[in-house]
């Protein structure tokens, strides 16, 4: 068993099913896990004068899962897949970056659901949370004209002095 099934959480990335049947048991998870992630960064970035204002090591290592929670946790709405992957929601989707430690966030939906005429709002509300908690968030157009965050941890969380 993988340590994220035993801790009974996963992030919402935009690849997995919808169930709002849950969503109040969802939302206290999400704020716990969340203060959980603050609580590393004050733990692990003690030495920094705003500890929560970047990324931990822990999120350095595990970049998909920490920008997942922070934009669930930004109750931002993430897309979803049913059973046979096709999309049923509109939202977010987060994945593996084009290089180590980078992130790929798009807004991302069913056919017809608008998504594509949604994405530049969606990202930049996407790109403005991960801003507040240290990411780096650079927007881009990709293959036929649809847009895209790749996301990092900013300078000062590579930095281990924080200068």
């Amino acid at each position: 068993m993988r340590a994220e099934e035993e801790s009974g959480f996963e992030p919402a990335t935009g690849d997995g099913p919808s169930d709002p049947g849950q969503a109040r048991e969802r939302a206290a998870s999400v704020r716990s896990a969340f203060a959980g992630l603050l609580q590393i960064r004050r733990l692990a970035n003690g030495g920094r004068a705003d500890p929560e204002s970047v990324p931990a090591p822990w999120e350095l290592h595990r970049p998909v899962r920490a920008v997942a929670l922070a934009l669930e946790a930004a109750a931002l709405p993430a897309s979803a897949v049913g059973p046979s992957g096709e999309r049923t929601a509109k939202g977010y989707r987060v994945a593996t970056g084009s290089s180590a430690g980078t992130v790929l966030v798009e807004w991302t939906g069913p056919p017809g659901s608008g998504a594509a005429y949604e994405e530049e709002g969606g990202l930049n509300r996407c790109a403005a949370a991960l801003r507040e908690l240290g990411w780096t968030a650079l927007l881009y157009r990709g293959p036929r004209g649809r847009r895209f965050l790749e996301v990092e941890p900013s300078a000062d969380a590579r930095r281990p002095d924080g200068r």
